[in-house]
């Protein structure tokens, strides 16, 4: 049979046959029957060369895209499972908590007031990240600064031991640009949609936010207005009432796209006004703005569709209710998506119709969108992807 050398290549025997046949002449005839035995193994090398390659493709057990809460529970999961983990960290490392500043509703972080200082009941958001992300690292997960162009799900029928996916990665990223892995753990999350507005970042998270539940204690007894009509914005102002005492709902027409229920609630409140026909043409505050003085923000300057006014509405607020673009452009065609982009899975699951392809966060959630929410969607990825490789052998 064939015997391989120390670099794994194929060797046959066929040399020493001819030696055999100059030693004994009489064996002529024997040892042609012999060398043409040893030729089978030698049609057969093509063959286990191929699998030799396939062998040597180094296939990950479980690989999580995404770096922000969900992603990073996922991969602290996986990796006390001994699973090896690997994440790749994506365009923004950390997800949306690393643009934020204090986040007072993620659990367990509390600190004494200080002499001469007041009590801390939250943490900063990228503080947050970088001990989730060490935590992950501490148990055996690999960080890669890499994002994801394309997926290739496996094969259908495959057997478990020939299914795998392949990811091949955007050209900038680091280390190898095509990696494959028994399970996938998508945790892209999701961005807020925007207005445009150079103003828009220059005051980001100085006044100017996409989340009324993280942020809107922050603007307590302070004036501030949401631009959208659907139902998001309408949720988001309602919420807004219980910290502010004047809310503006901007709107570009008189109609509303939000349910009826909702637009009557927003109505009712005595805490909302309406400011219809209406688009935000900048965003105006303190210039240069100052971040260790909070907010910057001092009004928004409107333009009415129909007249042409220009006025300038004062305030200290700005959040977009205009919804979110969930990060799942790599998965069209991939897995089943809904109408606006959310990853569909099983109810109360993060799996999808893709053997061993899970998602978990913001990618899939539309309605929460918190990172407490998305860390225990991490969790379940995890736990369904762990599950998935026992059952399937792998």
């Amino acid at each position: 049979r064939p015997r391989r050398n120390n670099h794994g290549h194929v060797k046959t025997v066929n040399s020493c046959m001819k030696r055999k046949r100059k030693q004994t002449e009489g064996q002529e005839e024997g040892e042609e029957m012999q060398t043409d035995q040893e030729s089978k193994p030698e049609a057969q090398t093509s063959t286990t060369t191929s699998n030799n390659e396939q062998s040597n493709r180094k296939i990950h057990k479980v690989i999580i895209i995404g770096s922000g809460p969900a992603g990073l529970t996922a991969a602290l999961y996986t990796a006390r499972a001994n699973l090896n983990p690997v994440v790749l960290r994506g365009d923004v490392p950390g997800g949306q908590l690393t643009t934020t500043t204090i986040v007072e509703n993620y659990p367990g972080f509390y600190k004494e007031a200080e002499e001469g200082q007041e009590a801390v009941a939250g943490i900063d958001g990228p503080k947050l990240m970088e001990d989730m992300e060490k935590q992950a690292a501490h148990f055996g997960t690999t960080m890669v600064n890499a994002t994801v162009e394309k997926i290739i799900p496996p094969t259908q029928g495959a057997t478990p031991e020939d299914s795998f996916f392949t990811l091949q990665l955007h050209p900038l990223s680091s280390g190898d640009h095509t990696l494959y892995t028994r399970t996938l753990i998508v945790a892209t999350g999701a961005r807020p949609r925007m207005l445009g507005l150079p103003s828009e970042q220059k005051y980001w998270n100085l006044g100017v936010s996409s989340c009324a539940t993280c942020d809107g204690y922050f603007f307590r007894r302070k004036e501030v207005c949401v631009i959208g009509g659907g139902d998001s914005a309408m949720e988001e102002a309602l919420y807004l009432t219980r910290h502010c005492p004047k809310v503006h709902i901007i709107h570009r027409r008189d109609e509303f796209r939000a349910s009826r229920i909702m637009a009557e609630r927003a109505k009712k409140n005595d805490r909302i006004n309406f400011v219809l026909n209406s688009t935000v043409e900048e965003i105006v505050g303190a210039d240069p703005p100052d971040p260790e003085k909070g907010i910057q923000v001092t009004g928004i300057r409107l333009k009415n569709v129909k007249s042409g006014e220009v006025t300038v509405l004062p305030l200290q607020g700005v959040f977009l209710g205009i919804g979110h673009v969930p990060n799942t452009d790599f998965l069209k065609g991939v897995s089943d998506l809904d109408e606006n982009g959310y990853a569909i899975t099983e109810h109360d699951s993060t799996t999808t119709k893709v053997p061993g392809l899970f998602v978990c966060g913001d990618a899939r959630d539309h309605v929460y969108r918190q990172a407490i929410t998305a860390a225990g969607t991490g969790c379940m990825a995890a736990i369904e992807a762990e599950r998935w490789l026992e059952t399937a052998g792998v």
